[in-house]
């Protein structure tokens, strides 16, 4: 299998690819990412203008209570993502100087992010090269057979040896735009996929639909 071709095909595909959260500066980017857990770009998009209108910076949510920002938020998931927004921008006021810190060993120290959301905010916000793994990731760099490990942090080690280092990032938003548009979860679009001819899961794909695959963690 030749995984450059893939990837070539992948970067022709998605030119423009880039994250489709709405976000100003590293305080929106670590919000909205923490927001985006369990839920969609879609729907984040919609709550945060009146989140960053109320509490504009760090300073600002860190002097408000996880009661109050709920409200904001609440079509976004679970109350602890209030708790934890505000816990972030507590500590980030305490240890970090009112700044949100720009490696990823800071970032996961934060309360509510782990790899994933310290990932998708360093590559974002600080232009680091990064590979964050979610669902949509996962999914298709296995299927792609551009990965083959069981869990997330396995596949993101897999990916960052197959991918350019600085490509790590933009490649990371062609396997999010190709699993949303393409290689959905379910019903995969195998007949439109321009890729197709080199993916080892073709036939797969197609016998499976109508099901959800099982081989990664969580509804892929």
């Amino acid at each position: 299998m030749n995984r450059q071709a893939i990837l070539d095909i992948l970067a022709k595909t998605y030119p423009d690819a880039g994250p489709e959260l709405n976000f100003n500066g590293p305080y929106e980017t670590l919000v909205a990412t923490m927001l985006s857990a369990q839920c969609t770009d879609k729907q984040v998009n919609k709550v945060t203008p009146a989140l960053f209108a109320r509490w504009p910076d760090v300073a600002a949510m860190a002097g408000a209570t996880a009661d109050e920002v709920y409200p904001y938020v609440k079509s976004c998931g679970f109350s602890k993502k209030a708790q934890n927004i505000v816990m972030a921008c507590r500590q980030i006021m305490t240890q970090f100087g009112g700044e949100v810190p720009g490696n990823l060993d800071d970032l996961q120290k934060l309360p509510g992010v782990g790899r994933k959301t310290a990932n998708v905010v360093y590559a974002n916000a600080f232009g680091g090269d990064a590979i964050a793994v979610d669902t949509h990731v996962f999914r298709v760099s296995k299927r792609l057979g551009l990965a083959d490990a069981n869990d997330v942090l396995g596949v993101e080690k897999q990916l960052m040896q197959v991918i350019d280092r600085p490509l790590w990032s933009t490649a990371h938003h062609w396997l999010i735009l190709h699993g949303r548009r393409v290689c959905t979860a379910r019903n995969p679009k195998c007949g439109d996929c321009p890729i197709a001819s080199l993916c080892p899961s073709f036939g797969a794909a197609q016998r499976r639909q109508g099901s959800t695959d099982q081989s990664a963690p969580g509804s892929l």
